[in-house]
């Protein structure tokens, strides 16, 4: 019996000997999959068992959208079974070919093939390859007039074996009369010589997603997903071309339009296109760190070497969401300023490049050593079927990267093991990694060579998942008092002791940060001794993703703070502040004179701007509440309870000698706020309206003092 749903309602133009008062042609029925076998379908392999599905497989998510009993389902035996089917000729006779699609989303791997003389003229995928998709088959339609009268064979592909590993398809029709549904697309190639550094791309958000490919004498070097425009684009993503300079190379666009201009409209430049307002753009952070174009979020391989910051994150460089997951890259000498270099780590055959760390290998150890400088070595995520871990290396201070040729260098353990953090462990001469493994455990690895690895321990840390840190801090400044901190994306940590095998807490687990726009933070590596700090960056992930709509870039990094670990009562405790180097923005400084604080009063009232620091001390007195407000981010403080509150986050700030102390720099998108000595660090996002650039400072239900404040207009990072 075939279904009547509404959402399928067209499937009635499907149906052979529909008539219809025009003129057309009736359609064409190719394969409806009723039967209990594939009849002239030649099968191979085994996902696609002995016939057409009647429903849901086993283990398989509830499938819908088929018409009438059955249909092609390649799930037979789960993802991990391949095959194909393959039609017998046919002639073609319409303008159109129609069908219903679902499964996986994997160009030339989970598909519906047209065939001519042996070559794929047509490909169509299902719609999902990441968690979380549907098993509804859609319908889709291909435009084959100009294959008209010419044999062709269809074929049923499923070559994946991982998640999203199988392909559905049903209703096969030739027809006239054209869908209201999108043409399936066709894959489409450009050559073209590479004389300028940078191939840029158009791209629109939102657009449909297309695969390109970057071709060179036959062999793939670069493929990403990519939201192409066709027509006027939102903003142009580049690929840095220097490695093919003087090169013929052939751009690849997976189904894409016979109209569309995206292809066409890929051009090289010596300058990144349209980059006249690049860093000035209405809601670019003047000094958070954001990537020129694209996407952005972990911080990774966070390394100083030979007076350079090393800031490697992971980064879509073509797209303004989540994807093609690679490892950006930018330097400084100051932790302020920064100078974004070509894309570190491409994905390859094991995966994308997920979060990882950076080390100098100042003794040599793996081997990779070629000059007189020590090597880089980075360790990173490959994000395939399964996660592994590899390494790559650098010996030009990080400008060219070159992978282990035997990755990886520790296998698969567990569900999506990711995110090594290796540090080096001086007293027994070796390295040592933290990894994540699955919830809320990690392992910790030791090895001498950073080749080959074993296992020293497993470690679950309550309360947090990802990312972890696992390094060494003097106790209250002494150096010959040390402890080790383990932390995770979250920011829960614990402080206790590490004998080169295990690692004992000796704190139950605490937050380090109170704010909204706090992730997946690190700390640096190789600080010299001679500076001594602890420095850590996080990734600034925005809690409303609209906050950069409409700008060529997404995401930005969290300010880079210094982390020091002080004896309390209750254990050893971090405290966080804002890197002495941000004192290089400071422009115009506004001094408010020592004074009564009382209600109705704004001292701050005659100061306007984009970019503060605010360093103020206020005597508490008898007001009930203390209220700053920055830009329209309104922060308060309680006094009896000893609670400061913005946008909803909450956390304790205690009065000293009845006083308390509050650090801020406002962004055009966000709001720092450490204070306490330490003790507060609260990073706080919001889209700040470019037309309030107000501050205001009053009290509520009694009066306070001022007893200190300092409002310094900030300069930006990128002048």
């Amino acid at each position: 019996m075939r279904k009547l749903n509404v959402l399928y309602c067209w499937a009635a133009t499907l149906c052979l000997g529909t008539t219809m008062a025009s003129a057309q042609k009736p359609d064409l029925l190719i394969a409806n999959f009723e039967g209990t076998n594939y009849g002239a379908w030649a099968e191979s392999g085994t996902a696609f068992g002995d016939g057409p599905a009647d429903g849901t497989l086993p283990g398989q998510m509830s499938v819908d959208g088929f018409q009438g009993h059955g249909f092609v389902n390649s799930y037979h035996g789960g993802d991990g079974s391949t095959g194909t089917l393959t039609s017998r000729p046919f002639k073609i006779q319409r303008k159109y070919l129609q069908f219903l699609i679902g499964g996986g989303g994997w160009p030339g791997k989970t598909c519906l093939n047209l065939m001519i003389d042996g070559r794929v003229v047509r490909s169509a995928t299902g719609p999902n390859v990441n968690p979380g998709g549907s098993e509804k088959l859609q319908p889709a339609q291909w435009d084959i007039s100009k294959f008209l009268g010419q044999e062709a064979v269809l074929e049923i592909v499923d070559d994946a074996t991982g998640g999203w590993g199988h392909i559905n398809v049903d209703q096969i029709v030739q027809s006239d009369k054209r869908l209201n549904v999108p043409i399936m697309l066709r894959d489409v190639t450009r050559e073209m010589r590479i004389e300028k550094p940078h191939l840029n791309f158009p791209v629109k958000t939102g657009a449909p997603t297309r695969q390109v490919t970057v071709l060179l004498n036959g062999q793939a070097e670069r493929s990403f997903d990519i939201e192409l425009a066709n027509g006027k684009p939102d903003w142009w993503a580049f690929l840095d071309a220097t490695p093919f300079k003087g090169k013929t190379i052939t751009i690849k666009v997976n189904e894409l339009p016979d109209d569309s201009t995206g292809l066409s409209s890929i051009d090289q430049t010596t300058k990144i296109k349209d980059s006249k307002n690049l860093y000035h753009e209405t809601m670019r952070p003047q000094f958070h760190f954001t990537s020129r174009c694209g996407w952005l979020n972990d911080p990774n391989g966070l390394v100083y070497f030979l007076g350079e910051y090393h800031l490697f994150y992971q980064h879509n460089p073509y797209g303004w969401n989540w994807g093609n997951m690679s490892w950006g890259h930018a330097v400084s000498k100051d932790l302020v300023h920064w100078h974004e270099l070509p894309v570190a780590l491409y994905p390859d055959k094991h995966g994308t490049m997920y979060s990882g760390s950076a080390a100098v290998d100042w003794k040599n150890t793996a081997g990779f050593q070629t000059g007189s400088e020590p090597a880089l070595v980075a360790m990173f995520t490959a994000a395939g079927n399964p996660f592994t871990q590899g390494i790559a290396f650098s010996n030009d201070r990080g400008r060219n990267w070159t992978k282990y040729a035997d990755n990886p260098v520790l296998g698969h353990i567990a569900a999506e093991n990711r995110d090594p953090k290796v540090v080096w462990y001086a007293p027994e001469k070796k390295w040592v990694m933290s990894l994540y493994l699955d919830h809320h455990d990690y392992a910790i690895f030791e090895s001498h060579d950073l080749k080959h690895w074993s296992k020293l321990q497993d470690f679950t840390l309550s309360g947090d998942a990802e990312c972890p840190n696992f390094f060494e801090m003097p106790l209250d400044g002494d150096t010959n008092n040390w402890r080790w901190v383990f932390f995770g994306a979250s920011g829960v940590y614990v402080v206790g002791k590490f004998d080169g095998h295990k690692f004992t807490p000796e704190t139950k687990p605490r937050h380090m940060e109170n704010g909204n726009c706090w992730y997946a933070a690190q700390v640096y590596s190789d600080i010299p001794s001679s500076d001594g700090r602890t420095i850590l960056i996080p990734w600034g992930r925005l809690p409303n993703g609209d906050i950069f709509k409409g700008m060529p870039f997404n995401q930005m990094m969290g300010l880079p703070v210094e982390l020091t670990l002080h004896s309390t009562a209750s254990g050893a405790e971090l405290q966080i502040r804002p890197v002495r180097e941000l004192k290089s923005l400071r422009g115009t400084v506004h001094n408010i004179e020592s004074r009564t604080l009382k209600p109705g009063d704004n001292p701050l009232s005659g100061i306007h701007g984009d970019l503060f620091e605010i360093n103020a001390e206020i005597a508490i007195g008898d007001a009930k509440k203390i209220i700053f407000n920055f830009r329209g981010m309104p922060v308060v403080y309680d006094t009896e309870a000893h609670k400061i509150t913005c946008l909803g986050n909450e956390t304790t700030l205690m009065p000293a000698d009845g006083k308390i102390f509050l650090h801020v720099f406002v962004d055009r998108a966000s709001v720092d706020i450490y204070g306490g000595d330490g003790t507060l660090y609260m990073p706080m996002a919001k889209a700040l309206s470019p037309m309030d650039q107000k501050l205001s400072l009053s009290c509520l239900g009694g009066e306070a003092k001022i007893i200190l404040l300092k409002v310094y207009n900030l300069k930006s990072a990128w002048e």
